[in-house]
Parts: C-alpha cells; structure tokens; sequence
C-alpha cells in the first residue's frame, strides 16, 4: 500500500561522538596556549558530553524546569526548589569534571595549566548544557575570595574543590562538597551596585569573624540552592562583601525567603529567583567597605566563563549545521555542497575558531597571574572577551538554525537544540556586566600605563603576516590616546578583539582560516551577515577542518 508518511532525506541527531576530539580548533589553541597539558581528562569528558544518556539529561532538564516551594503544607517556610533529577546528574557530572574547582584543589596545577584545561572542559560541557553551569561557574568565581576570611575558608575550601555532589540543604560540615553562588543586583540598581540597598548591622563576633544582620532584597539570585553566597551589603563604612549560608552553624535554616522564580527567555534548567533577607546572618569577608573591588576580582572569572561559554554554543551549533548539511539533500546534492551554504558554514566556522582562541587565550592569563604581560592581558581581554564573543553569539546561532531549514526552529519534546542553544546566547552577553559596562571596563583598562604597550607585545607574533592586521594594529595607540569619551568605547572594543584574534589565529590555525579572517574581518572584503566571504576563500580546508565527526 502506498503511504506518504515514508521519511526520507532527513539528517540523524548528532549523538554518541566525542565534541573534544572533533573539535580540531580546540585542540591546536590548547596546544598553543598550554603545550604540556595532559589532554586525556578532556577526551574523557568530551565522550561523556556526547553520549546519547547525557543528552538526554539536559532535555529533560530543560523541559522539566525548577519549581519553587516556599511552604510545606502545614505553612512552614520551606524556601526550596526542586530540580528534575536529570539536573542532579547534570550537576554530578560538572562538578566530577572538576569544573567548579579544580584549578583551586591540591595538586591540580595541571603542569601550570590549571586553568586553561578547566576552561576548554567548561566549554565542552557548554555543549552539552549550559545553563546548570551557572552555579559551577560561581562557585569558581567565590573560592579564591573566601581567603580573605581565613576562618571560613578552613571550613569550606576543600569541600568547595570537592569533586563529590551533594544538593542536599546540610549543614557544610556534614556534606562531602558544596557549591556557591552570588548576589549582588538589586532591582533599583542593575550593574550599579553602588546604589545597592540591602543593609547589614552588625551583631557580634564568633568563629567566623564579624557576624551581620541582614536585611534587604536582591533582584537576580541565581541557583538559590547553593549552600552558601557572597552578597553586597552596605554596612556603616559601605559598600561590603558578606558571606551568606543557606544553613546556619547551629543547623537551623538562614532567613532567605525565596519570592518568585525568574521566567527566563533561556537559561531554563538554572534557577534564577527574586529573594529578601530578613534579619539573615552574615559574615564580613575582606575589608569593610571594600566590597566594590572585592565583587570585580570575581567578575573577571565569571566573565571568563560568558566567553568560554558562548564559545562553546557557538561550537555546538556549527557542529550542528555541518552535520546536519552534510547529510540533507537539495538540488541533486548535499547542501554542504552548494556554493552559497559552503560560504555561511566556513565564515561559521572562522568565528567559531576564533571565538575560541579568544577564550582560551585569555584563561591561559589565568594560569600565569604572576606574570607582568599576563596580568595586563587579563585585565584588557576579560571585557574585549565578555563584550564581543557574546555579542556575536546571537547572530551566530540565528544563521546555524537556518542552515537546519524549518527543522532548527522547531522544539518537538525539549529536541530542538538548536531553538535551545539560540533563547540561551542572549544570556551570556547581559550577565556579569552588559555591553556598555565591558566597553567602558576596556577603556579603563587601556588607560594605563603599560596597557597599550601589553598589546602591542601581544599582537607582535602577526606583524608583517597580513597588511589589515598591520594596519588596525598600528592604529589602535593612537585611537586610545585620543579617544575623549566613551561614546565609541564598543568600536574599540570591537576592533581590539578582532586584532588579538587574528594574531592568535595565525599562531595556532591553518594559513587559509588566518587569511580568510584577515581578508573578511579586518580588509572588508565580507558583507554585512554570514556568507559573504570572499570567492578566493579556501572553503574546503575551513569546512573539513570545522567537521566534528
């Protein structure tokens, strides 16, 4: 009998393959960026991000969102959320990766590579689920601030390097590991926590140091079920860095009540909630006051984690195009090979390879803090970063979802990645700082004294390589010094990520994906969107060297 529901010229879902040893891009920045790192963790993870089980996992915790239970139902507060177990596993397997801490642990120094190996691991979780990494990248960014309380860093250092998970709301020292999160927004100020309301008196002194009462609110409180939190708080001498546990050391609940959680465009399997304080306890970590500066240590590490996750949705949803266009015909052959669709997956994949040069390159900075240049490079390509890698995020996953046709656009069951990775990309570019505050953050920057000569160092390696590079590289001193205000900040912004990328990607990439950068990003021979390369582009070394299979 004859039927027409035969299906037939459809791609099969990219699963059960190894995203870390398909990613050749990856792999010859971290051969670049950390020559002796032992790579084998990396495999191992990338064959656990790839398998079908774990997909499977971050569908189900993106369909079955978190549900917040404020009571039980004999009308005690609970203030809890609840989480799909595959969230649980999710997070079970980040933090077994060491994703959280482990350029923190004992030991792990990775041949000095720490923190470069945590940051290419970060990315290929990304691809696999990101919005779980909210609290991993938290309690990255808190640990090393919690030296500046000596007395609870003993108690929580360790068990927050764990590799052990533990959701359960337990007191610290009856659990094998723990996790942090932050709170600093607050619905009247947004990034300008200098107008911060939430108030803390102080109560006394105990084990812990100067202990607070808090009282206030915060307007974005992500993973609200992490054990503990460093929030902003004015005390009498100011703004202040305070220390927040879920469970207090006498075993009873903190008075965090949790009002609402967000409804976000993305970002689904997070929980990011709305919280008052009421009379909460707290305890001073760092100098009364100095909260401000105490707060923007950690936003360099979580701004980091914007870049390298973005990066790797990025990677992802090249992935997903190049897969999917090799096998779906169209006109007689596979659409990978038109002419027009060669030309938007190459220029996909330039900016995905240097997106993540990009990344990697600035955690490499990380791992090297005692280093005079590296210092200066992590100071001036944390906002270069941040601001242009997650700009370009957007745009990237709308033009890989078309490659997919009607397909991409669709969620059929929690199925449609590509619909998910697009609602997530908008996410990274506003937390931790939107674009106006990185572009305002790189002037600053730039404005002192051995900025300017740290990038030209940096862009040294390219000189001669490409008259483009050459010529944005020789320009750009001048356009700091005499640039008045900020009112061009993010063309600058702009131009100096396009700079430091073209000079990585000729030290680590193929001549055809350096000169196809070059000629598109910085000679202007490009369009306005994705697919405009030039017709001497070398589409067929920049297609096979992107296929992640």
């Amino acid at each position: 009998m004859d039927t027409t529901h035969e299906v037939f010229n459809q791609s099969t879902p990219l699963v059960n393959y190894n995203p870390f040893s398909g990613n050749q891009a990856m792999r010859d920045a971290l051969a670049f960026n950390a020559p002796t790192l032992d790579t084998a963790p990396l495999q191992a993870l990338g064959a656990q991000c790839g398998s079908a089980a774990m997909q499977t996992h971050a569908r189900l915790a993106n369909v079955h969102a978190p549900e917040l239970h404020t009571h039980d139902r004999f009308g005690r507060r609970l203030d809890e959320v609840e989480f799909h177990p595959s969230y649980h596993a999710l997070m079970a397997a980040a933090v077994g990766a060491g994703l959280h801490g482990s350029p923190w642990a004992e030991g792990a120094d990775a041949k000095g590579h720490a923190h470069v190996r945590r940051a290419a691991g970060f990315m290929l979780f990304t691809e696999l689920e990101p919005s779980i990494l909210c609290p991993i990248s938290m309690t990255y960014a808190v640990t090393p601030a919690l030296r500046s309380n000596a007395a609870i860093y003993a108690d929580w250092g360790s068990k927050l390097a764990s590799r052990a998970y533990d959701p359960a709301p337990k007191l610290w020292r009856d659990k094998p590991g723990l996790t942090m999160g932050m709170g600093m927004t607050e619905k009247q100020g947004g990034s300008d926590v200098r107008a911060n309301t939430t108030r803390a008196v102080l109560e006394g002194t105990d084990a812990w140091g100067q202990r607070f009462a808090v009282t206030g609110h915060k307007w974005f409180f992500s993973a609200p079920m992490c054990d503990a939190f460093l929030i902003l708080a004015q005390t009498t001498s100011g703004l202040s860095c305070l220390f927040l546990p879920r469970v207090l050391p006498d075993g009873s609940r903190n008075n965090i009540q949790i009002q609402r959680l967000k409804d976000k465009l993305g970002n689904k399997a997070n929980a990011s909630s709305e919280v008052e304080f009421q009379q909460a306890s707290a305890w001073l970590v760092g100098e009364e006051g100095r909260g401000v500066p105490q707060i923007l240590a950690m936003g360099s590490m979580t701004r980091l984690d914007c870049a390298l996750g973005t990066s790797g949705l990025m990677r992802q949803a090249l992935s997903i195009a190049l897969h999917h266009t090799a096998q779906r015909q169209a006109f007689g052959k596979p659409l990978i090979e038109q002419p027009l669709m060669r030309n938007v997956l190459a220029d996909l994949a330039l900016e995905s390879e240097a997106a993540t040069a990009l990344a990697l390159r600035l955690a490499r900075s990380f791992d090297k803090s005692g280093d005079a240049h590296e210092q200066a490079m992590a100071r001036l390509l944390t906002p270069v970063a941040k601001f242009w890698i997650c700009k370009r995020g957007s745009p990237f996953a709308q033009e890989a979802m078309e490659c997919l046709g009607g397909n991409g656009y669709v969620e059929e069951g929690g199925e449609g990645i590509m619909a998910r990775i697009y609602r997530e990309m908008p996410v990274n570019s506003i937390w931790e700082g939107a674009g106006n505050i990185m572009a305002i953050d790189l002037l600053r920057a730039l404005r002192k004294a051995d900025a300017v000569a740290a990038l030209a160092q940096e862009l040294a390696p390219a000189r001669g390589a490409h008259a483009a590079l050459d010529r944005l590289a020789a320009a750009l001193p001048t356009r700091v010094e005499q640039m008045a205000s900020e009112v061009e900040a993010r063309r600058l912004a702009q131009d100096v990520a396009l700079a430091v990328q073209a000079a990585l990607l000729y030290q680590s990439a193929p001549a055809a994906v350096f000169s196809a950068f070059c000629d598109s990003r910085l000679d202007g021979n490009w369009g306005q969107t994705f697919g405009t390369l030039g017709a001497a582009t070398d589409f067929d070394a920049i297609i096979a060297r992107a296929m992640p299979t």
